[in-house]
């Protein structure tokens, strides 16, 4: 399996019950969703609140997005600032039926070039699986070094770069320093400028709540249609995070019926969303697109 063998990834969210209990069942719905748009799916990144989450809590998500009787790929999120906790949770995801990993730049410590390559060597040693290096400053403190992404380009498990700095500038910096590894948008926005400066895919957080139709707009903005998606699409996605994600993602979902709560884990909370009016708009704004283009 190759992670360019899926041009759409959904970093899915964690649905929980109104006590903050995982609420296994809605996950399991959710991805069933994606396999039938055919997007692959990311668990336990950002938007499925990885972090907040404890490492029992982890396991479940993990074993319940395996178990499934699915055909599309699944990838684990592995993130956090200590080495040996991330090669134990890669360890652990070894007995179950993952695909890839992402890999995210370490929280905090703010390593320069040649920490990032020990770190992301390490990870891309113990990983035995294609792996996506995710580069998003504005959660980890640190951007992503263009020295490691030219020494480590060559590792066979280094497939991928899912780029989320919101620079076309930055992205066209690092692709040209390691032209022997693919790139993603990691900005729903931003993927029809990303296209045209070379992405091969999106790992959406939109996807979550606009399954099918994220599918096509990521089809026609590798097939060069951006242009004509834009002011639609940005100024949807982009409503996505109006509230830190996946706080409206989740409120959607919630309002759509797809899952049953819209409970995060703190220091995450729905209260940081008011009126979902426009949230409500967006939906139909792309259902109505998605429901035009089919008629097309």
């Amino acid at each position: 399996m190759k992670i360019t063998d899926t041009q759409t990834w959904t970093a899915v969210v964690t649905p929980m019950h109104e006590n903050g209990e995982l609420h296994l069942e809605d996950l399991a719905s959710l991805i069933h969703k994606q396999d039938e748009a055919g997007n692959g799916v990311l668990v336990l990144g950002s938007t499925g609140e990885g972090l907040a989450l404890g490492l029992e809590d982890k396991k479940e998500v993990i074993k319940t997005a395996s178990s499934l009787n699915i055909d599309i790929p699944v990838m684990a999120g592995v993130g956090g600032f200590n080495l040996r906790d991330q090669l134990e949770w890669i360890e652990y995801c070894h007995q179950f039926e993952i695909d890839a990993f992402l890999l995210v730049t370490p929280l905090y410590a703010k390593p320069g070039a040649k920490g990032q390559t020990q770190w992301f060597k390490s990870l891309l040693d113990a990983a035995g699986k294609p792996c996506m290096v995710y580069n998003v400053p504005s959660r980890t403190g640190v951007r992503m070094s263009v020295e490691m992404l030219m020494e480590l380009q060559g590792h066979p498990n280094f497939e991928v770069v899912k780029e989320a700095s919101g620079s076309i500038t930055d992205f066209q910096k690092y692709s040209a320093s390691a032209p022997e590894l693919a790139f993603y948008s990691g900005d729903d926005a931003m993927t029809p400028f990303f296209a045209m400066a070379g992405c091969t895919g999106l790992v959406s957080v939109a996807s979550n709540v606009w399954p099918e139709a994220v599918h096509r707009y990521v089809q026609w903005c590798m097939e060069g249609r951006g242009p004509e998606l834009l002011p639609l699409w940005q100024e949807c996605a982009d409503l996505l995070f109006e509230a830190p994600n996946p706080v409206p993602v989740k409120v959607l979902l919630k309002e759509k019926g797809w899952i049953s709560s819209s409970v995060l884990r703190p220091p995450l909370t729905e209260d940081e969303l008011g009126d979902i009016s426009l949230l409500k708009n967006a939906d139909q704004m792309i259902s109505d697109w998605y429901d035009k283009t089919n008629d097309d």
